[in-house]
């Protein structure tokens, strides 16, 4: 029987915020559930090229935020708004609400798991070597400033008959750690010879160390 723990969620409530931040009772949880999962669904679809790891939800009675981290920014306000003022019109229909959209800018896209996994995934499809790419994205990685990385992508792989499973890990994971700062991504790769998962886990480092930086900056 396996024992795995979504990485993120074994943390969520103690070290790591919720991805959806609201309050509803029972008769209208759902209904809201499925709205959230609408707005993600439809943010990753359209603008996948805009490099979107996470999608955050704050409602009121008034207002739904959409907070979106992107690595390309640019893509998804477009020039002078235009592409972000759509985007607004587009989520507004789905909620009917009105909607505040802000934008946090990913500054290491290398230390973001959820990218890892979905470049992997694409160079896959492009047909590239499924050794080469895992080894790749594990030293970006690490020159990228993280303590440790663990990749795996199971299927297929190479065309082979037989789905397998290749890993590939450099530094350390300790992924029963609440206070170590692990992020986790999963992302698809449709190929011509069959599905293949990818999955990715970075650790970042420990939390303590991170609040007790951001206590040191606040106090200079």
């Amino acid at each position: 029987m396996g024992q795995k723990v979504h990485p993120i969620g074994f943390r969520v409530g103690i070290t790591e915020p919720w991805r959806s931040r609201w309050y509803a009772d029972k008769k209208n949880y759902g209904a809201l559930l499925f709205e959230d999962q609408s707005i993600r669904k439809f943010i990753k679809k359209e603008y996948h090229g805009a490099a979107v790891p996470r999608i955050d939800i704050e409602r009121t009675r008034e207002r739904v935020t959409v907070i979106i981290h992107t690595a390309r920014p640019g893509l998804l306000i477009g020039r002078r708004g235009a592409q972000v003022d759509k985007l607004n019109d587009e989520l507004t229909s789905i909620c009917n609400k009105p909607v505040a959209i802000r934008t946090v800018e990913i500054s290491k896209p290398e230390l973001s798991a959820q990218l890892v996994a979905e470049s992997i995934s694409e160079q896959l499809m492009r047909r590239a070597s499924y050794r080469r790419a895992l080894k790749k994205s594990a030293q970006l990685t690490m020159q990228a400033g993280a303590l440790g990385v663990k990749l795996q992508i199971s299927g297929r792989l190479g065309g082979a008959e037989i789905a397998r499973t290749e890993k590939t890990s450099m530094g350390s994971v300790p992924l029963s750690t609440l206070d170590a700062w692990i992020d986790y991504g999963f992302a698809i790769s449709r190929t011509a010879m069959g599905v293949i998962g990818v999955k990715c886990w970075i650790y970042r480092g420990k939390y303590s160390d991170f609040e007790a930086d951001s206590i040191r900056s606040r106090g200079r």
